[in-house]
C-alpha cells in the first residue's frame, strides 16, 4: 500500500479480518504487507485480510480474495464470504439479497438471513486430486504416519482442501502438534486445513480446526462444511448440523445427491479505521 488505507475489523464466530473495500479505488497487496497487517502486535491483528474488489468475471458481482495470516494467498474462507457480503451491501455497493463472489475456486453466494447470512460453498469433491494430495485415490479413509503416530482421516475438497480426524473430545485433541505436521505432509503439496471432529450426535458436532498459513482459529466455515460433508459420508451426522466451533455455531446442510453444501452464520463488525504499510 502506497499510503493510508481504511479498513474494517470484522469476524465470523471469531475467526478475524481485516477487510479492505476496493470497489471503487484498486489495491495490491504483497506477502510483506500482509503480513504486517496480521500481526497482531505491530498491526491490526487477523487470522485473514480480506479484499472487495470490482467483478473481473461476468457472473459475479464482486470479487473477493483472501491472504492468510503468513502472506499467501488462499482461494476462499467462508466466515470472511459472510463478512464481505455484509460490508458490500452495507457500504451501498448492492441492493440487500443474494451478493456473488468471485473467489479463486468459483463463485459463492452469500445470502442474507435475518441478522446472518447463508452462503452457498460449493461443490465437495472427496477425490484426492482435487486438494490435491498424495493419496489412494480409491481410499475413503487415509492414513498417514504423523509425528510417529498412525493418523486415520477423511478428506473433501471445497475450493480448498481438507483433512478431518474423529476425535473423542476436541479439548484434548492435538492440534497444535498434528495439524501443523498434517499441513505440511509432503502428501499434500499445497498444505491441508485439519479439523478435529467430535460427532456428539446425528445433529451436532464439535469442531477445532488447524488452517492452512493461519493456525488454529476460533473458526473455520469452510472446515464446518468439509467435518459436514465427511461426517455425513461416514453416517455420522445427518445432511443438517449444528457444528460448534471455539467462537460459536454454525449451521451445515449437505445436498449430498448435487454434493453442495451451505453454510449459516454471523458476520460482525469490530472496529474501522486507516493504517499505513
Amino acid at each position: 500500500m502506497s499510503r493510508s488505507r481504511h479498513f474494517w475489523k470484522m469476524h465470523g464466530l471469531g475467526n478475524d479480518f481485516v477487510v479492505f473495500d476496493a470497489v471503487n479505488d484498486a489495491l495490491s497487496l504483497d506477502a510483506g504487507q500482509i503480513r504486517r497487517l496480521a500481526d497482531r502486535r505491530r498491526g491490526v491483528g487477523c487470522d485473514q485480510v480480506l479484499v472487495l474488489a470490482r467483478a473481473s468475471v461476468m457472473d459475479a458481482d464482486f470479487d473477493y480474495r483472501v491472504f492468510n495470516a503468513d502472506g499467501g494467498e488462499v482461494s476462499q474462507c467462508g466466515n470472511g464470504a459472510r463478512c464481505v457480503a455484509r460490508l458490500a451491501i452495507e457500504r451501498g455497493h448492492i441492493d440487500p439479497g443474494p451478493v456473488r463472489l468471485a473467489t479463486l475456486s468459483g463463485i459463492l453466494e452469500a445470502m442474507p438471513e435475518g441478522d446472518q447470512f447463508r452462503v452457498d460453498m460449493g461443490y465437495a469433491a472427496f477425490e484426492p486430486a482435487a486438494l490435491p494430495a498424495e493419496l489412494p485415490a480409491d481410499d475413503e479413509v487415509h492414513v498417514l504416519e504423523v509425528d510417529g503416530r498412525t493418523v486415520e482421516f477423511r478428506i473433501v475438497a471445497l475450493g480448498n482442501p481438507h483433512a478431518v480426524i474423529r476425535v473423542d473430545d476436541v479439548e484434548t485433541a492435538p492440534v497444535a502438534e498434528l495439524g501443523p505436521a498434517l499441513e505440511q505432509h509432503p502428501a499434500f503439496p499445497q498444505g491441508v486445513n485439519v479439523g478435529f471432529l467430535e460427532p456428539v450426535d446425528s445433529g451436532r458436532a464439535r469442531l477445532r480446526v488447524w488452517e492452512r498459513g493461519a493456525g488454529e482459529t476460533l473458526a473455520c466455515g469452510s472446515g464446518a462444511c468439509a467435518a459436514l460433508a465427511v461426517g455425513h459420508r461416514a453416517g455420522w451426522l445427518d445432511s443438517r448440523a449444528t457444528i460448534g466451533l471455539q467462537g460459536g455455531e454454525l449451521v451445515i446442510s449437505f445436498d449430498s445427491e448435487a454434493r453442495r453444501l451451505f453454510m449459516t452464520g454471523p458476520a460482525t463488525y469490530v472496529f474501522e479505521g486507516r493504517i499505513e504499510p
